[in-house]
């Protein structure tokens, strides 16, 4: 974990239990150390040493106990202890509530269109029925009122112009492709990059599973090549001794989502910026020494060819140096796309906020 400090132990929770209080510590542990358990317990009980998170009645024995009672910890005979489902759903879990957290008032939680029309989201506002209105969408006690206010008590009768029918929001499906940067660069000169970034692409998950269970998401990582990964793979994410394939990322991406049939489709890129190999033949083309226009153009293409698939690119740029935004720049603009250019901290603010924005309805 080099390059990663903790600061003085915080007293905010300090009347909890004590495993309440070890829980937490171990999650965000366990995404820094890449879900291995071992080396997690090891900085938590350095942190349990330093700060007094135990005491004479409560200890790390126990509190391992407590997470394998709890289903959250699994004890191999040949393997040793290992994290579970659960604990990997927990971690999602709380990268959710981390990231939403720095999140106030803003629309998240709805992928709303333009148009309203049959939908699964009932709106206050009313009007006319309409020929080709379902029969579930008239506001019957409006409907009965209105009858009533216009043929009186004795007189009362129904009429297709005393219907009114309840307006509805159209919910948009949409399928997304996550591309997760793994070269060395995200955690070149001591900066981590890949813990927030694996932050965010877990919370991501879970906000989709969540709120948008209709939605699809694929995950993918790319380094010299690009391949795809699971959900349950995400906290186990490493940064390889890599380059930066960006176009065979783009190309995995393209070729997922063409076998999704909804119309609305996005790739959300999260990268430190600069592509730096290419995949020719038998072998690769790499040139780490600044931009190479070679790589450039290709990459340049791939975006080009998203957009006129109607594919939207969103791409996170977490890295500060001009040069390299001025690339996204460039990419951005073939892609037609977005691009956002943030410190490490605001990184699942902006990809949770685009998400929940980023929906088209298409006609």
């Amino acid at each position: 974990m080099d390059g990663v400090w903790f600061g003085k132990y915080s007293e905010e929770h300090k009347d909890s239990s004590p495993f309440d209080r070890l829980f937490p510590l171990l999650k965000e542990l366990l995404v820094y150390t890449s879900g291995d358990f071992s080396e997690a317990l090891d900085w938590l009980t350095e942190l349990d040493r330093e700060h007094g998170l135990t005491d004479n009645d409560y200890g790390i024995g126990d509190f391992i106990n407590d997470l394998k009672e709890k289903g959250f910890l699994d004890e191999g005979e040949r393997q040793g202890m290992a994290i579970t489902s659960k604990m990997e759903q927990s971690i999602r879990k709380a990268a959710l509530d981390e990231i939403f957290g720095k999140i106030r008032k803003s629309s998240v939680g709805n992928h709303d269109s333009k148009y309203t029309g049959k939908g699964d989201e009932v709106l206050p506002e009313l009007r006319n029925y309409s020929f080709g209105d379902g029969l579930d969408k008239i506001a019957l006690t409006e409907s009965l009122f209105n009858a009533q206010i216009k043929n009186g008590i004795d007189e009362w009768a129904l009429s297709s112009e005393d219907l009114l029918v309840r307006e509805t929001e159209l919910k948009t499906q949409t399928s997304s492709v996550l591309m997760i940067d793994i070269s060395h660069s995200m955690i070149l000169y001591g900066e981590d990059r890949i813990t927030p970034a694996k932050k965010v692409a877990m919370a991501l998950a879970e906000y989709i599973k969540t709120k948008h269970p209709k939605d699809t998401l694929d995950i993918i990582v790319f380094g010299n090549d690009a391949w795809e990964i699971k959900l349950k793979d995400l906290p186990y994410l490493q940064v390889g001794p890599y380059h930066t394939n960006t176009v065979a990322g783009l190309r995995l991406a393209q070729d997922l989502l063409r076998r999704k049939r909804n119309p609305n489709k996005q790739i959300l890129m999260i990268t430190d910026g600069k592509p730096s190999c290419l995949k020719e033949g038998g072998g690769y083309y790499k040139n780490s020494f600044g931009l190479d226009r070679k790589i450039v153009n290709k990459t340049l293409n791939e975006a080009v060819a998203c957009r006129r698939s109607k594919i939207n690119i969103t791409t996170f740029m977490i890295a500060q140096d001009p040069y390299l935004q001025q690339f996204i720049a460039e990419f951005t603009e073939a892609a037609k796309g977005k691009a956002f250019y943030s410190g490490l901290d605001n990184l699942g603010q902006f990809v949770i906020h685009d998400y929940a924005n980023n929906k088209r309805k298409k006609r």
